[in-house]
């Protein structure tokens, strides 16, 4: 953890000195291309030092693009819902089984669940081993296929990230 620090610290100046190089106004892309030229950069150099900031640098953006695209679809399913004149939607509680163990992982699976429509994060259990989810889910989809979407999709990645 202490060698990611050294990366981030000469991504930001070297991204900051081409900043006020190029002037305040320059672009999200530009901004974009700029710390990726840095990134690639760095890591033919990453062998002096610890690689774990290259390992999970593309699995956070992983998590990252793949949450957006969850959210997304949530939000046309639950749109399109909405605006039909029959519901398509059956609710369920799901108890799904955590490999997530500290209060960091929990919290921020718990989270995501929550953020995307559709699915809501009620309790944790007692011992800590089950999330229990709220989901509206439609005709076709069991509980079962809710809680291997939930273990593969956001817990998975999740866990790529933080161990």
């Amino acid at each position: 953890m202490i060698f990611i620090i050294p990366h981030i610290a000469l991504s930001v100046i070297l991204a900051l000195f081409l900043i006020d190089y190029w002037g305040w106004e320059t672009t999200a892309i530009r901004l974009f291309l700029v710390s990726f030229l840095f990134y690639s950069i760095l890591w033919p150099v990453s062998w002096l030092i610890n690689k774990r900031y290259f390992r999970k640098l593309p699995k956070l953006m992983n998590l990252i693009v793949y949450f957006i695209y969850e959210l997304i679809l949530a939000n046309i399913r639950v749109a399109y819902d909405v605006v039909t004149p029959t519901t398509h939607m059956r609710p369920c509680i799901v108890a799904l089984p955590l490999e997530a163990k500290t209060d960091l992982e929990i919290t921020i699976l718990a989270n995501m669940i929550s953020l995307t429509p559709g699915t809501l994060s009620l309790d944790l259990s007692e011992d800590r081993k089950y999330l229990f989810v709220h989901a509206i889910y439609f005709k076709q989809v069991t509980a079962e296929k809710i809680k291997y979407d939930l273990k593969n999709g956001f817990e998975k990645r999740l866990l790529e990230v933080m161990r």
